[in-house]
C-alpha cells in the first residue's frame, strides 16, 4: 500500500483533478482520461539509457518504419530503436545528454510522420534523496514555477513524475527545477503521454484527407479512362509541351496524380532524404517516371502514372484499414479497464477518474459495472465475470476478503473494494504492457523475413532496371512497353506484405490468448510452444488443486460418519496441519457439531491427543494406534441394518469385518490419500482418508493435448512414489517421476529437452520457477494478480483452469501455420508477379492491387482467423 506522503498535485500543488488558469491567461486542464506508463525503475542512470515511446499511427508498414528508424538514427546518443508497426509505436532507448525525447518527436516529423499528443510529454525523475514530505515540498514548489502541466512526488520510493509542455519546457529544465531544490536527479525515463486523444476512436479511413484526395483523383481517372478509349471524338489536344501533345484525357491524367500522387510525392521525398529504398521512394520514381518519358521522349504514359497515384493510394487506405484491424484486438484489452471510479469519501461517494484514486481508497462497485482497480472486497457478496483476465467462462463468487481484478464485471450484487494497486500498476494494466513488450520477441521466421527483405527489394529493382534496358533487344518489344515493365516491377519490389506477414499474426495470437486469460509474453514463445512434442506437469497446484480434502469417512464399531467427523473435528480444531484444517473445513461442510476440547497434545510424527467430553481421544496415523494395542488387523466395519455400508463393502470380503493392515488402509494409500485413525483408547471408531483433490479437468486436459499431436506428458512432483502413481494413473500422463528435489526437476527437464525438439513445463511459477525457466516453454497456472508467476513463466494461464492448455496449444500450431502461410504466400505471388511481367501478363494495375494492396490484405485476413481459436468448454 502507498504510505499517506504519496502526493499527487498540479501545477500549483493541489489534487490533479482541478483546472487552473495562469496569470498568463493560459489554462491547463488536468483531463482525467490521462494515461501514462513510466519505464521501468531499473534503467540505467541518467545519461545513459532512457526510453521514450512515441505514438505514431501513420507508421503502418515495413517502409514507414525504415524511413522512421534512418531518420532518428541520424541522432547523436541513439541506443536502439524499435518501430512496432501493428501498434504504430516507436520506442526509443537514447543518451539523455546527448538527445532527447523533443529532439527524437523532431526527426519523427522530418521523416514525415505525425505524432499524438507530441507537445507533452510524461518524464519520471529518480530523485533518491527525496525521501521525506518536506523535501517533495520543495521540490513541488520549484516545479511550480518550471511551467509544467501536472506532477507527481512519491518520497516513498524517490520518485517524482512530470507531465509537461515540450513546446513550453524540456527535459533539461525540468532538471534544472529539481536541482534548484536541492535534490540530485540520478535517472529520468520519458514516456508520450498517452492523453484523451489517445483513446478516443480514430478518423474514419475512408473519410479521411487522403481518402478524400484519393476519391477526386479516381474520378479524373475514370473522366480520361472515358475519353481516351469511348468518346475519343471529345478527347481534343489542349496544349504542346516540350514538343508532345497533350490531350484532354491526358490533362485529366495529370489532375488525378496531381490529387493522388501528393501523398506519394511527399513520403518518397523523405524517403530519398532518409536514404530508405522503401515502397515510397519507389512509387514516386515510377510515376515521375513515366511522367519523364510522356514529356521529355513522347511516350505517352500518363495513363499510366494516374493509374499508379490513384492505386497505390487505394492500396495504402487498404493497408492502413488492414493494419487497423490488427491494432483493434490490443485496444479492446486497452478498453477493459473503466475511466471513471465511484469512490467512498466519508459518508458520500464521488465519481473520479480512476487516476486519482489512490491505493487504500475504498470504492463502490454496483451491478453490471466494471470493477476500476485491483482491490479485496471490504463489503458485500456477488458473483463476478473474472473472463476478461482469467478467461473464466462462469462467474466466481466474491466475498469480504477475496481479491479482485481490474476490468472485470460485477453480474448482480453490490461490493466495496479496497484498492490495493493504484492504475497503471494493476493485473490488467501489466497484462496490455506484456501484451505490447512481447512483440519485440521477434520469432525465428520474422528475423528470416527481415534478412531476406533486405536482399529482396535491391535485386527486384535490378531486375526492374534489367528489364528496362534488355526487354527490347530480347523480347523484341517497343521501349515505352519496356519502360512500363520497368515500372510495374518497381510497384513490386517493396515486400511489404512480406514482411508484416509474421507480425500481425503473433499480435492476433498473443491479443486473442490474452483475452482468453493465457498471458503470452513474446512471439518466440508463441512459436515455440507450437513446436512443443513433451509437456511436462507439477503435480501439487497443477494437476491437483493444491488443497487438502475430506476424500473418505469409513465408520468402525458401530460410530456414524457423523460420530466420526465430530470426533476428528474436535481432536484437529486447535491444529495447524494441513489436514487437520481439510478435516475441520469437512466437519463444518457437513454441519457437525463443535465438541469441547481440553488438555490438546500434539504427538509428533504421529498425530494429535485431546480429552473430549473428559473421555481422551486420538486421531493419528495407524501406527499411534498400533502403539495403543489395537489389533488393527480385525476390525468391525459398521453396519447399517445388517448391510455393510457401501464404502466398507468396496474394501472387504468378510461380512462386516475389515483388516486396516493388509487391505483398507493400503488400498486407500494406493490411491495416493493419506490415512488417519481416529478413537479412544478402548476403541477405534473410524477411517478419514484425505487427499489432495484432482483438477476435474486434468484427464481430460492431458487426453486432449495427446489428440492434438504432443507425443509424451510427464508428471514431475516430490511427492512420495505411491502418490505420484496413484495420480498418474488417474490423469493418465504417460509417466511419472518422483521424490524429486527442485534441483532434480531441472536435470529431469534438461533430459526431456535432449531427448525431444520443445519441452513445455507447467507449474506455478514460483516453486518451479527452475523448471519454468530450463524448459523451451515455462508455463505458469494461476497467475493472475501474482506479481512472481507473471514475471518467472514465459507464458501464463491467468486462472487455476488447466483446460486452458489445450488451446493454448492448438492456437501456437495454427499461429505457426498462419505465419507459414503468410510467408510463402504473398512472396510466391510478389515472385509469380514479378516473374511474369517481362512477358506482359501483369498490368500495372494488377501490381498494385494484387502484388501490395491485395497480398497486405490477405495476410492480415488470415492473422485475424486465429481469433477464432477459442477454449474449448463443456457445451464444445
Amino acid at each position: 500500500m502507498t504510505p499517506p506522503d504519496d502526493d499527487s498535485h498540479d501545477k500549483r500543488g493541489e489534487p490533479p483533478n482541478r483546472t487552473h488558469t495562469h496569470e498568463e491567461g493560459s489554462q491547463h486542464s488536468h483531463e482525467s482520461t490521462q494515461h501514462t506508463r513510466d519505464v521501468d525503475d531499473t534503467s540505467p542512470p541518467h545519461g545513459q539509457g532512457n526510453v521514450a515511446q512515441l505514438s505514431v499511427p501513420e507508421m503502418d508498414c515495413p517502409s514507414c518504419a525504415g524511413k522512421v528508424e534512418n531518420s532518428v538514427e541520424k541522432l547523436d546518443g541513439i541506443n536502439s530503436i524499435d518501430p512496432q508497426v501493428t501498434t504504430g509505436t516507436l520506442t526509443v532507448s537514447y543518451d539523455s545528454e546527448q538527445t532527447s525525447a523533443t529532439e527524437i518527436a523532431d526527426r519523427v516529423e522530418k521523416a514525415g510522420y505525425t505524432i499524438e499528443d507530441v507537445d507533452e510529454i510524461t518524464t519520471k525523475f529518480t530523485v533518491p534523496e527525496m525521501d521525506c514530505p518536506s523535501c517533495a515540498g520543495k521540490i513541488e514548489k520549484s516545479l511550480d514555477k518550471a511551467g509544467v502541466t501536472a506532477y507527481k512526488t512519491r518520497p516513498t520510493n524517490g520518485t517524482v513524475v512530470v507531465t509537461y509542455d515540450s513546446s513550453e519546457a524540456g527535459e533539461a529544465e525540468i532538471i534544472s527545477a529539481i536541482e534548484r531544490a536541492g535534490y540530485e536527479v540520478t535517472d529520468s525515463s520519458s514516456d508520450e503521454s498517452e492523453g484523451q486523444n489517445a483513446t478516443e476512436e480514430r478518423e474514419s479511413i475512408w473519410v479521411s484527407p487522403r481518402a478524400l484526395k484519393t476519391w477526386i483523383s479516381g474520378g479524373f481517372v475514370a473522366l480520361g479512362l472515358l475519353l481516351e478509349f469511348f468518346l475519343t471524338g471529345q478527347n481534343g489536344q489542349i496544349a504542346s509541351l516540350l514538343g508532345t501533345e497533350l490531350f484532354v484525357a491526358d490533362g485529366l491524367f495529370l489532375v488525378a496524380v496531381a490529387f493522388g500522387g501528393q501523398e506519394i510525392l511527399r513520403n518518397g521525398y523523405y524517403s530519398a532524404r532518409n536514404l530508405n529504398l522503401d515502397i515510397d521512394f519507389l512509387m514516386s520514381v515510377a510515376i515521375l517516371g513515366a511522367l519523364v518519358a510522356s514529356l521529355a521522349f513522347g511516350e505517352a504514359l500518363y495513363f499510366e502514372a494516374a493509374t499508379l497515384a490513384f492505386l497505390f493510394s487505394v492500396a495504402e487506405l487498404l493497408e492502413r484499414y488492414s493494419m487497423d484491424r490488427a491494432r483493434n484486438s490490443l485496444r479492446e484489452l486497452m478498453d477493459l479497464s473503466p475511466d471513471e471510479a465511484t469512490v467512498k469519501r466519508d459518508s458520500s461517494t464521488e465519481t473520479v477518474p480512476v487516476d486519482e484514486v489512490a491505493v487504500g481508497d475504498v470504492v463502490v462497485v454496483k451491478p453490471g459495472e466494471k470493477i476500476p482497480l485491483d482491490g479485496t472486497v471490504v463489503d458485500g457478496e456477488s458473483a463476478v465475470n473474472q473472463a476478461p483476465i482469467t478467461g473464466e467462462s462462469v462467474p466466481v463468487d466474491k466475498a469480504m476478503g477475496d481479491e479482485v481484478y481490474a476490468g472485470t464485471i460485477n453480474e448482480e450484487g453490490y461490493l466495496e473494494v479496497e484498492v490495493t494497486s493504484e492504475a497503471g500498476d494493476n493485473t490488467l494494466s501489466r497484462i496490455v504492457e506484456m501484451v505490447e513488450d512481447a512483440q519485440s520477441n521477434k520469432t525465428e521466421r520474422e528475423q528470416f523475413v527481415e534478412r531476406f527483405s533486405a536482399y529482396y527489394t535491391p535485386v527486384v529493382v535490378a531486375f526492374a532496371i534489367l528489364t528496362t534496358v534488355g526487354s527490347p533487344y530480347v523480347l523484341g518489344i517497343t521501349w515505352p512497353t519496356a519502360v512500363v515493365y520497368g515500372l510495374t516491377l518497381l510497384v513490386l519490389a517493396c515486400p511489404c506484405a512480406f514482411v508484416i506477414s509474421t507480425p500481425v499474426s503473433v499480435v492476433s495470437g498473443i491479443t486473442s490468448a490474452a483475452k482468453n486469460g493465457v498471458l503470452i509474453k513474446g512471439g518466440n514463445h508463441l512459436e515455440a510452444m507450437g513446436s512443443v512434442d513433451v509437456v511436462a506437469f507439477d503435480k501439487t497446484g497443477t494437476l491437483t488443486k493444491g488443497e487438502l480434502t475430506v476424500t473418505d469417512v469409513v465408520p468402525l464399531n458401530e460410530n456414524s460418519e457423523e460420530d466420526v467427523l465430530r470426533c476428528a473435528r474436535g481432536l484437529e480444531q486447535r491444529s495447524e496441519h494441513p489436514i487437520g484444517e481439510a478435516i475441520v473445513a469437512e466437519a463444518g461442510s457437513m454441519g457437525v457439531d463443535e465438541r469441547d476440547i481440553d488438555d490438546f497434545e500434539s504427538i509428533t510424527g504421529k498425530g494429535v491427543r485431546a480429552d473430549l467430553g473428559g473421555t481422551p481421544h486420538f486421531a493419528g496415523k495407524p501406527g499411534l494406534f498400533e502403539e495403543l494395542g489395537f489389533d488393527l488387523s480385525h476390525v468391525h466395519a459398521t453396519t447399517d441394518g445388517g448391510v455393510v455400508r457401501q464404502t466398507a463393502r468396496q474394501i472387504c470380503d468378510r461380512n462386516n469385518c475389515l483388516d486396516l493392515l493388509e487391505e483398507t488402509v493400503p488400498k486407500l494409500q494406493s490411491e495416493g490419500k493419506t490415512v488417519i485413525l481416529v478413537g479412544t483408547e478402548d476403541e477405534l471408531e473410524g477411517i478419514v482418508a484425505v487427499a489432495d483433490e484432482i483438477r476435474p479437468e486434468a484427464a481430460r486436459t492431458i487426453a486432449r493435448l495427446r489428440d492434438l499431436g504432443v507425443s509424451r506428458t510427464v508428471m514431475l512432483t516430490g511427492d512420495n512414489e505411491r502418490t505420484a502413481r496413484a495420480i498418474a494413473d488417474q490423469v493418465g500422463v504417460d509417466e511419472y517421476r518422483a521424490e524429486l528435489l527442485p534441483d532434480e526437476k531441472v536435470a529431469a527437464v534438461e533430459e526431456l529437452i535432449e531427448e525431444h525438439e520443445g519441452v513445455a513445463m507447467v507449474g506455478d511459477g514460483i516453486n518451479d520457477a527452475p523448471a519454468l525457466a530450463t524448459a523451451t516453454v515455462g508455463i505458469a497456472m494461476g497467475a493472475a494478480g501474482t506479481d512472481t508467476a507473471l514475471e518467472t513463466a514465459d507464458i501464463a494461464l491467468m486462472g487455476d483452469d488447466l483446460a486452458k492448455l489445450p488451446y493454448l496449444y492448438e492456437l501456437a500450431n495454427d499461429a505457426n501455420g498462419v505465419i507459414r502461410q503468410n510467408i510463402w504466400a504473398s512472396l510466391g505471388v510478389k515472385a509469380g508477379l514479378a516473374l511474369a511481367v517481362p512477358f506482359g501478363y501483369v498490368p500495372i494495375w494488377l501490381a498494385v492491387l494484387a502484388g501490395d494492396a491485395g497480398m497486405t490484405m490477405a495476410v492480415t485476413g488470415n492473422a485475424m482467423r486465429l481469433s477464432r481459436v477459442e477454449p474449448e468448454t463443456e457445451n464444445n
